[in-house]
């Protein structure tokens, strides 16, 4: 199918893209947005009732699962909406988190960016909707609480946490000689020889610093991002006309520029790098994660990652992962890829994500909450005092890892705003704020 004829099928679905993102994208609703206190979707009574009331129905089918509030409720529950494929935990046993909880962190304090009065940790918890949080110092558990749809065995909607696991996976096949980060991605996939993806590296993939013409606005209705979720199933398809599944429609995408001259944050980077590590393998690359990261966590629950029609994982934002089971992994990262008496990790690839991609190429990106940082295999480099990097996902997830603090923090959320920028002035502050906290504890 050409790109000439796709183009004009989302031409003749104009206005049908209109009508989406007034349902869809929750920057444009037209509803009004409820605090956490008055959106709990629990009190709400979303899908309630053997069967649930119809109108408390949130569905996959109607895009009310993508829709604030219901999606208070849905972010706990994707595996119950969409096909998914278990993440299995592994036959050994549970690693134990020791747990000393503090409950003066709730009350610490600090002042928001660009703000003048003081804000406490679980004000912050509120005011970006979080679902769960969790805080580890030095391994123990000084925080933990559950919100909204959440307890401590529901799998969260990670979003685009996932791609810090896959960026980790792959970092490690580089290691191991299986991936060279100066081979291009046609040297791997050559059905990606003519795509725009063609001639960019498998470094540039990583860092996200390839050109390719693709929007990731979620409040532009003629945005990429939404035929990249129709062709994957995350939305329901109305009458969408291009490919089917997450690899067909990136080897639709062309270039736009010069690979690696800046970084772009385009969720497409990490479907190719997904399609990477199972061409290298052999295997699913979901599979992979599991074999590689989550049965050697000691993890308590099995995890889930949305597929789309052909069963190939959606890298760029599908896990679905309990609170304690990220703190897991972030621990481990923390801990120099060790973990369980074993290096799940190699500590070459630790250094390598803690120092971080290029400041100057992230730059141009203009991240104006986020100055000074870089972006290294997938993961967030903060470039702070403290050495701090992160895995974000859009609605509020994150694994922030503090390496001076001792420090892991977990937030699972349903922000009714997707991007982080939204609410980066009350985060990072508050993370810090948590770090200095249990640094003079």
């Amino acid at each position: 199918m050409s790109r000439r004829f796709l183009a004009a099928c989302c031409f003749r679905r104009g206005a049908l893209l209109v009508a989406l993102l007034q349902s869809v994208a929750p920057e444009s609703l037209a509803q009004e947005v409820r605090p956490a206190s008055h959106s709990d979707p629990q009190t709400m009574a979303w899908m309630q009732g053997t069967p649930p009331d119809s109108s408390k129905l949130v569905r996959h089918k109607d895009l009310s699962f993508y829709r604030f509030p219901q999606s208070r409720w849905a972010f706990s529950h994707l595996r119950e909406l969409m096909p998914t494929k278990r993440v299995w935990r592994g036959a050994g046993p549970v690693t134990s988190l020791a747990s000393r909880l503090d409950r003066g962190i709730d009350a610490v304090s600090f002042t928001p960016v660009n703000g003048d009065a003081a804000m406490t940790w679980a004000q912050m918890l509120a005011a970006t909707y979080a679902d769960a949080a969790l805080v580890l110092h030095r391994g123990q558990v000084v925080y933990e609480g559950y919100f909204g749809a959440s307890s401590a065995h529901t799998p969260h909607i990670s979003f685009s946490m996932t791609k810090s696991y896959y960026g980790t996976v792959a970092a490690m096949l580089l290691e191991e000689g299986l991936l060279d980060e100066t081979r291009l991605v046609s040297h791997y996939i050559p059905q990606l020889k003519d795509s725009g993806f063609g001639d960019a590296t498998v470094r540039q993939i990583l860092d996200m610093t390839t050109a390719i013409d693709y929007s990731e606005d979620y409040t532009d209705p003629d945005a990429h991002v939404f035929d990249f979720a129709r062709a994957g199933g995350i939305f329901p398809p109305g009458d969408y006309a291009g490919p089917e599944g997450f690899y067909a429609y990136v080897a639709t995408l062309s270039k736009k520029g010069d690979h690696g001259e800046a970084f772009s944050y385009r969720s497409v980077n990490t479907e190719v790098l997904g399609w990477l590590i199972a061409r290298v393998t052999g295997e699913n690359a979901v599979d992979v994660i599991q074999q590689r990261i989550w049965a050697r966590l000691g993890a308590e629950e099995d995890a889930y990652m949305l597929i789309d029609s052909l069963g190939t994982g959606w890298a760029a934002g599908g896990l679905n992962a309990t609170l304690r089971d990220h703190g897991r992994f972030g621990e481990m990262i923390r801990r120099g890829g060790q973990w369980n008496g074993q290096q799940i990790v190699p500590a070459t690839v630790i250094d390598d994500i803690r120092r971080g991609g290029s400041p100057e190429k992230f730059a141009k990106a203009g991240y104006k909450t986020l100055a000074g940082a870089s972006y290294r295999n997938q993961w967030w480099i903060h470039h702070n005092p403290n050495g701090a990097f992160s895995a974000r996902g859009v609605h509020g997830q994150t694994i922030y890892i503090d390496p001076t603090a001792e420090m892991v923090i977990v937030r699972l959320a349903s922000h009714p705003k997707a991007a982080n920028a939204n609410y980066d002035d009350v985060s990072l502050p508050a993370y810090q704020a948590v770090a200095d906290f249990l640094s003079n504890s």
